[in-house]
């Protein structure tokens, strides 16, 4: 039954040439080969495709056909698509043109001339080419750390387009394969941010699209630092922590929550919190808590406000040396008292003992 369509197809164009006194009813079919002869024209969607056709002599018959029928008898035309119109160039082209042309366009189409002495018939298998355009794309998730996420990428085009996927992280990693689906398993925090759908074939530039991945994950504290503070100047407490969604932070002293009041302001901004204490006092030194939470989890980490004091200063050595003075440790010596002790008892002995030899003698 195919076959029988098929040859019934066939025969559609032989039947219209004869109609049109194109085709002698006396010509055996099997003299018109209608898949000899035939040129190929590749068209990009939406361009000007233009068949060519060229006679021997003026008084030719001749005519255009596709699959669905006559589109030209002569001058005449058959077909209702304005799009369509001969392209006569020189009185011996019969040409076909066609504006803007689309994907329904594509196929055979037959040139018949008629002369005196023969029939010629020429055709050209139009192709039209698509630029590749990306039709439906995942909307942007949030996800929980830990799970399996799908992303979808439909693209049309002919010749069908590559797909390919990129994560736009600093390294924008390209994924291996050329796939309208990118399956993660076990996504991570580091995988989050927007992934990236190119769709390219060779007719145009490629279609490109994004789509972003928010992934949830509980709060990790990322800095924090105990200080050193002068009683009655301004001392300010940091915590930063790394979550999504954003942390809620607090802030405790031993274990008594603090808000802004009574000469404390606490700050959030984002991932970060700040303390600050106005005017430090005693009662201010001390340990703190920081705690960071979000609707996935909490942690905290200890901060210590410690009170510095201010270092005794030191006498120069110039100085000490100005202070210095004789003592008379014994008849015609003097011995510089600077504070060695030692030192003076040393010599007197040996000076002791010098005499006593010299008495000897």
């Amino acid at each position: 039954m195919v076959w029988r369509l098929q040859s019934d197809r066939n025969q559609l164009p032989l039947l219209l040439l004869r109609l049109l006194c194109l085709l002698p009813t006396g010509l055996p079919v099997r003299s018109v080969d209608f898949n000899r002869s035939t040129d190929n024209i590749t068209v990009r969607q939406g361009d000007t495709a233009v068949l060519r056709c060229y006679i021997e002599d003026r008084s030719s018959k001749v005519a255009w056909l596709n699959r669905s029928g006559i589109i030209f008898a002569g001058q005449d035309k058959w077909s209702l698509d304005p799009r369509v119109e001969l392209d006569k160039r020189s009185v011996l082209e019969y040409s076909l043109r066609i504006q803007k042309v689309d994907v329904y366009d594509e196929g055979p189409y037959t040139c018949s001339v008629q002369t005196q002495h023969h029939t010629k018939t020429t055709q050209v298998y139009l192709i039209v080419q698509v630029p590749p355009k990306i039709s439906n794309i995942s909307a942007d998730i949030t996800v929980n750390e830990g799970s399996n996420v799908t992303l979808v990428c439909i693209a049309n085009g002919r010749p069908d387009p590559i797909i390919t996927w990129r994560h736009l992280n600093p390294t924008a990693r390209e994924f291996e394969g050329e796939e309208e689906f990118l399956d993660i398993q076990g996504i991570t925090r580091e995988q989050s941010g927007k992934y990236e759908c190119k769709a390219a074939n060779e007719v145009a530039s490629a279609d490109v699209k994004q789509v972003r991945v928010t992934v949830n994950y509980p709060p990790i504290i990322t800095e924090s630092k105990s200080i050193e503070a002068f009683a009655g100047k301004q001392a300010y407490l940091r915590c930063e922590a790394s979550a999504e969604p954003k942390p809620d932070f607090e802030w405790y002293k031993d274990d008594t929550r603090l808000s802004s009041a009574q000469g404390l302001e606490i700050k959030n901004m984002g991932n970060r919190s700040t303390l600050m204490v106005a005017n430090v006092t005693e009662e201010h030194y001390g340990n703190y808590t920081c705690v960071a939470a979000n609707k996935l989890g909490v942690t905290n980490t200890s901060l210590y406000l410690y009170k510095r004091v201010i270092p005794t200063k030191p006498i120069p050595a110039s100085e000490r040396g100005s202070n210095a003075h004789f003592k008379h440790k014994g008849p015609g010596t003097a011995i510089v008292d600077n504070g060695s002790p030692n030192l003076a008892a040393s010599i007197w002995l040996m000076v002791t003992s010098l005499l006593s030899l010299i008495c000897k003698c």
